[in-house]
Order: C-alpha cells, then sequence, then structure tokens
C-alpha cells in the first residue's frame, strides 16, 4: 500500500513571504486547519519542510 501524508495548516498564512504563500497553495491548503492527503513522495516532502513551521504531517497508510 503506497504512503500517504494528511497535511493540516496549523498557522495563518498572514504575513509569511509570498513563497511560503505559494507553496501552501500548491499543497493544497487555502484555510487554516484545512486537511488535505498528498502523496509521499521528495516533491511533497520538500515543500513540507519549507513551510514545516506553519503545518502538522501524520503518515497515514492507504
Amino acid at each position: 500500500m503506497a504512503k500517504k501524508l494528511a497535511i493540516t495548516l496549523k498557522r495563518s498564512m498572514i504575513g509569511r513571504p509570498e513563497s511560503q504563500r505559494v507553496t501552501l497553495r500548491t499543497l493544497g491548503l487555502r484555510k487554516r486547519e484545512q486537511t488535505v492527503v498528498q502523496q509521499d513522495n521528495p516533491a511533497i516532502r520538500g515543500m513540507i519542510a519549507k513551510v514545516s513551521h506553519l503545518v502538522e504531517v501524520k503518515e497515514i497508510e492507504e
């Protein structure tokens, strides 16, 4: 089974640099406390690393 990541936006995008806002939008996050499920791959992991102070990540099996 493929691993997936549940990514939740925990902190607001207000006052963040534009590059971080674009990264969050690319991950599919628009609102605070919103959760999206993404495939676990190096590209997604890199985006998470860039905004790790704003999100919470959980690994899930599907």
